[in-house]
């Protein structure tokens, strides 16, 4: 299974971060081009105020003519770095100054108001920008100081162009440095991810990659390393342990078995009851024998060895085979087997494992189908598997048992315990070797047993 980028969890606590520093840096960036603003604005009141207390102050020595005297010094002095005076009578006509007009409708009602003035520079009409403030003198005259603001204003919208490039460059930052911590983390899940893939297909030698960072994932993958190293120590002693004694119980029970049988054999004949007695112990000894050589088989399934004698084969044929042999024992239990199937419906694996494996999946329907029921037995091809069904309309599993249904020794139908309660774990067991899965569900009514493997 790839993993999804996009879909990771650390992708998405990228993409929270990455909008966190930006709000962060649009904040303090933001605030910074305010607070300049401010300051720059401060500082022009600042000087405007000094002037016009100057300039207050030179009237009450010298009334207007003072005033007027001084204005007209400092224009020629001062008038390059953008000052602007006007004494207005309170008509709001020109008495003097460096404006022609006033430039207010009446009496400004801000405490800083602004305005612009045209000027005519070499070449071209300029169109500049004036903060100022004005003061009634005592004769009922009006005092206008302003200064030239367009230079501020260039400052302030290279500043807030600055603002809005660190705003977008820390986020682009942010968020590639967010992709590629997502990108590097995403990709040392995948490695691990297919790693216990691999594991849980059989390879159990297969380990968590380090990759040499010192990092808490090495770390955590050679904790892992060390575990899934002392599970395949445990897991190959129960393994050894399961096999020899399995292997020593088969010995003994064949001898079992001849000995009762040369005791059925015997002449004279043994009495009835004795006869029955050994009969039924044979019955027993035989499905002892059944037992242990279907856990045995579980035992090779879930060992993760190698597919033994793998080779295409085609599931549709061997399908409708395994269903002609079953057709007797099904029509003398009163139940209508069928097979439908696709042509060359082919899958890569042991044909005897899979030939087992239809075999108990169809026993279990003939065995649990009620006479005047029906099984079905359907192959067909999907987009890289192939999926096997066996359906039938008899009791069917409930639904909270059919999680635990393929573990060994389950049982679920009431007076039907004279199976081992092994057949779906021997199934399950088979379709995992082949890299497939066995799942349970209803046929309403019945039980659709599905299981699907790759093509």
């Amino acid at each position: 299974m790839k993993l999804d980028l996009f879909n990771t969890t650390t992708f998405r606590v990228s993409v929270a971060y990455t909008l966190l520093i930006t709000f962060a840096v649009a904040g303090t960036l933001v605030g910074a081009y305010k607070l300049t603003e401010r300051l720059i604005d401060d500082e022009l009141d600042l000087i405007i105020d000094t002037e016009l207390k100057s300039l207050e102050e030179k009237y009450a020595r010298s009334g207007v003519a003072g005033v007027t005297d001084e204005i007209n010094l400092r224009i020629e002095s001062w008038g390059r770095i953008g000052g602007v005076y006007m004494i207005a009578d309170a008509n709001f006509e020109r008495i003097a100054g460096n404006l022609t007009i006033w430039p207010f409708d009446g009496m400004p009602g801000e405490a800083w108001p602004q305005f612009d003035i045209t000027t005519i520079e070499p070449g071209r009409r300029a169109v500049h920008p004036v903060r100022a403030a004005v003061r009634a003198l005592p004769g009922g005259d009006l005092l206008l100081v302003g200064t030239d603001i367009s230079q501020g204003r260039r400052f302030a919208e290279k500043f807030r162009l600055a603002t809005l490039w660190g705003i977008g460059l820390s986020a682009l930052a942010a968020a590639l440095a967010g992709f590629w911590f997502s990108y590097r983390l995403a990709r040392r899940v995948d490695e691990v991810t297919r790693t216990c893939q691999r594991i849980m297909a059989g390879d159990l030698g297969s380990r968590l990659p380090l990759a040499g960072a010192n990092d808490e994932f090495d770390s955590l993958a050679a904790s892992v390393n060390r575990v899934l190293d002392r599970l395949q120590d445990q897991a190959g002693t129960l393994r050894a342990t399961f096999d020899s004694t399995a292997h020593d119980l088969r010995a003994p029970l064949h001898r079992l078995r001849t000995r009762m049988d040369a005791l059925l054999l015997r002449s004279p004949p043994l009495e009835p009851a004795v006869h029955e007695s050994i009969e039924s112990a044979l019955r027993e000894v035989d499905q002892l024998q059944r037992t242990l050589g279907t856990l045995l088989q579980i035992a090779l399934a879930e060992s993760g060895a190698p597919l033994a004698a793998a080779a295409p084969v085609d599931l549709g044929d061997l399908a409708e085979e395994m269903v002609e042999l079953f057709e007797p024992v099904a029509g003398a239990s009163g139940v209508q087997l069928a097979c439908r199937h696709e042509s060359r419906v082919l899958v890569q694996g042991n044909r005897q494992l899979l030939a087992q494996l239809l075999t108990n999946l169809i026993e279990n329907g003939i065995k649990y189908v009620p006479a005047g029921g029906n099984i079905e037995v359907a192959v067909r091809r999907l987009a890289g598997s192939v999926r096997l069904v066996v359906s039938d309309d008899g009791p069917g599993i409930a639904a909270a048992d059919r999680a635990r249904a393929a573990q060994p020794f389950a049982r679920f139908a009431p007076g039907k315990q004279e199976g081992s309660g092994l057949g779906l774990s021997l199934v399950a067991a088979i379709a995992r070797l082949h890299h497939g899965r066995l799942e349970l569900e209803s046929n309403e009514p019945g039980l659709r047993a599905v299981v699907e493997l790759p093509a």
